[in-house]
């Protein structure tokens, strides 16, 4: 991921930790264009300057905010897969996970809204978003590959496909099935692509 003076792995004061928040809160619900940073700074508490002083700017600010949701996405899976030995139940550890990260995503992805609002492809936002996809694909390719299954790219992109669906059917329609429905057709696929 491009590396910001500010990544997820720094240690924010509590006051860049409450704009963070804040501009969590508020790019997901209203998007990243609709919210200006006397918005955030207004609803943080704190003055612009302070914004700028943490963050840089806006785009700062934003890509903090991504690696910030890549991080803690991250971190679910991890501790799942701190519980598992199996390699079919690794590969599909996102698809245990998502249940318990849907509620909080009740506008759908994070990644693909904020996708959506920056067509650059230079933006550092946007490379932010496109690693994290591309971590996840190549999560399921590698663990597919460690389970067994012969076609492990194209498995990959059948289980990205699946859980990015999950996503949009559990947010746009109200689906509160779907997660429970990928992950049977995710276990499928895989193990037939492991089978065969």
């Amino acid at each position: 991921m491009p590396g910001t003076a500010h990544s997820a792995e720094t240690k924010l004061t509590p006051a860049a930790r409450r704009i963070l928040d804040t501009a969590a809160e508020l790019f997901y619900a209203r998007g990243i264009h609709a919210v200006g940073v006397d918005t955030i700074a207004a609803e943080s508490g704190v003055t612009k300057r302070t914004l700028y002083d943490r963050f840089g700017s806006k785009d700062g600010l934003l890509v903090t905010y991504l690696e910030d949701r890549d991080r803690r996405w991250r971190a679910r899976i991890d501790a799942h897969l701190a519980e598992q030995t199996d390699p079919l139940r690794r590969l599909l550890a996102p698809f245990d996970v998502l249940p318990e990260w849907l509620p909080d995503s009740s506008r759908g992805c994070g990644f693909i809204n904020a996708f959506a609002e920056l067509p650059e492809p230079e933006h550092p936002g946007r490379q932010v978003i496109v690693a994290e996809k591309t971590w996840l694909r190549d999560y399921f390719r590698d663990h597919a590959a460690a389970a067994g299954a012969a076609t492990p790219d194209l498995l990959a992109v059948q289980l990205l496909s699946l859980h990015e669906g999950a996503i949009i059917s559990y947010s746009i329609t109200g689906d509160h099935s779907a997660p429970a429905a990928v992950h049977a057709a995710a276990r499928q696929l895989a193990e037939q692509a492991i089978e065969n």
